[in-house]
């Protein structure tokens, strides 16, 4: 294994799957492509007709995610690279898993289950259903709050 892609939001169970993704990589001598897709400009009605709206939160939003990956990355000394795309959130990851040929993508999950994710759609599951390499989801632990 070459070359591993994570995909990463900056949620908690992204940056498992980004811990995840760099503990494989490390094992294997993997180098690693973090990915941030931010998506398109949108189309929104406000004061005066439509507009085109920038993602401004949606690139700071990049920025931090790509940043708490980078620094992942250097601490487990795990070569790496970073990708900012603008696009189709599942398209752009199998896309750039595709171009760099990647053995492997890595994505977190939600864990939303089953009747959330028929509803909702999901990024994960999306991927595994275009993605024409192996796809390894990781599923985040959910802790609980004590009750009293």
């Amino acid at each position: 294994m070459k070359q591993i892609v994570i995909a990463t939001d900056g949620s908690q169970s992204a940056q498992e799957a980004v811990e995840f993704g760099l503990e494989l990589a490390k094992e294997q001598g993997a180098d690693v492509t973090f990915v941030h897709v931010v998506p398109p400009d949108e189309i929104r009605g406000g004061r005066g007709g439509s507009h085109a709206m920038t993602h401004t939160d949606g690139i700071d939003e990049s920025e931090s995610a790509l940043k708490a990956a980078a620094d992942a990355a250097e601490g487990a000394d795990v070569s790496y690279a970073l990708e900012r795309i603008s696009g189709e959130t599942v398209d752009s990851i199998v896309s750039l898993a595709d171009s760099k040929g990647a053995d492997l993508i890595v994505v977190g999950s939600r864990g939303r289950g089953p009747v959330g994710s028929a509803l909702l759609g999901s990024v994960s599951h999306g991927v595994v259903r275009q993605a024409k390499r192996p796809v390894l989801i990781v599923r985040g632990v959910r802790v609980l709050e004590p009750t009293s």
